[in-house]
């Protein structure tokens, strides 16, 4: 089959074995589509230490089940799947809390430490847990971003722990950063305001409904207080750049939570003498994607919605040419589609 592997900080085609069962606890899963996130980016240039040689890229990815281990009980060969940027187990300590992430048996693996979703075929480990099934009136494109982005702009709006009239300010309006702003709206936020230095993305998110006021160039804190007048209740910081950290804690008001989605290619400083006083909780880290249910029965429902996110295809024998759109953002890129 074809795959698209990372050797080396380069990206080639090449031909692969088709997967096989290995454990009985795995399902293989034909792809029907995939996607390119900015994670694949930090692996290219070599940014995520846990990152096999030569692995099969993407963690993104919807499908359809060929086969499964004897030990899957809620799906069979037909079922049309989302797939959990996550591998988790389920038993450990961590899964039981809610801490899939840091599962002991998995965590970010798909595309990172095993062969991921750039590819015809992908073996999907503990399939029960990673596999969420799609009702008829969800396409396999309404839940292309259920199990990483959608997940992930969710869990840092979760983070929030937003109560009703909570004003939140979301640090970047790109794929993760629109996901927060719905979701935030969702979750019961009052208002929204989305920063970025792009403005056709803030200007996307006003006109989706997602941000009550947009905000761009210089002096983001002082505007920020002139709309609420303490700073924000909580921020969601899904950058990633090299001074959103820094802005993120300066737009909070005192007793703020900062929530930190973004994944930085550089150390941040925590300047602890500089906030002394101001009391902020911050939470950080790799999305612990436990909603993924939720997620497409909201989609089902009509309530929230990822379509916008497609703004470019690709055939799968194209997509070295997809990753150059998206890591350039050219011609307007949010997410693009890989069509198998």
């Amino acid at each position: 089959m074809k795959a698209l592997v990372c050797e080396n900080g380069k990206i080639e085609m090449v031909e692969k074995p088709f997967p096989k069962i290995q454990n009985n606890t795995d399902a293989i899963v034909k792809v029907a589509l995939s996607s390119i996130c900015t994670s694949d980016l930090h692996i290219i240039r070599g940014c995520v230490p846990a990152a096999k040689n030569g692995v099969v890229l993407g963690h993104e990815f919807v499908g359809e089940v060929v086969e499964n281990g004897d030990g899957v009980k809620n799906f069979k060969k037909g079922d049309r799947v989302a797939v959990n940027c996550e591998t988790f187990c389920g038993v450990c300590d961590f899964c039981k809390r809610g801490f899939v992430n840091n599962c002991v048996e998995g965590g970010w693996e798909l595309g990172c430490r095993i062969d991921g979703c750039q590819a015809e075929y992908v073996r999907v480990p503990y399939a029960d847990n990673g596999l969420t099934k799609l009702p008829d009136n969800v396409s396999f494109e309404n839940a292309l971003f259920v199990g990483d982005i959608l997940s992930s702009g969710y869990w840092g709006a979760e983070l929030c722990e937003i109560k009703a009239g909570d004003t939140i300010a979301v640090i970047g309006a790109g794929p993760v950063g629109l996901c927060a702003m719905q979701c935030a709206k969702y979750l019961g936020a009052e208002k929204v305001i989305a920063i970025d230095i792009d403005e056709k993305r803030l200007e996307l998110a006003k006109k989706l409904g997602f941000a009550d006021f947009v905000l761009t160039g210089g002096n983001c804190e002082e505007k920020v207080k002139e709309i609420v007048k303490y700073g924000a209740d909580v921020v969601i910081e899904c950058a990633g750049a090299e001074d959103t950290f820094e802005l993120a804690y300066k737009i909070a008001r005192p007793n703020a939570i900062v929530a930190v989605v973004a994944m930085y290619e550089k150390n941040q400083i925590l300047p602890l003498p500089q906030m002394y006083g101001k009391n902020l909780t911050f939470k950080t880290g790799g999305v612990d994607a436990v909603h993924c249910k939720e997620l497409v029965d909201l989609i089902s429902k009509g309530k929230i919605s990822t379509d916008f996110l497609i703004t470019h295809k690709f055939a799968f024998d194209d997509i070295k040419k997809a990753y150059e759109i998206f890591e350039h953002k050219q011609d307007g890129c949010l997410k693009i589609a890989i069509e198998y």
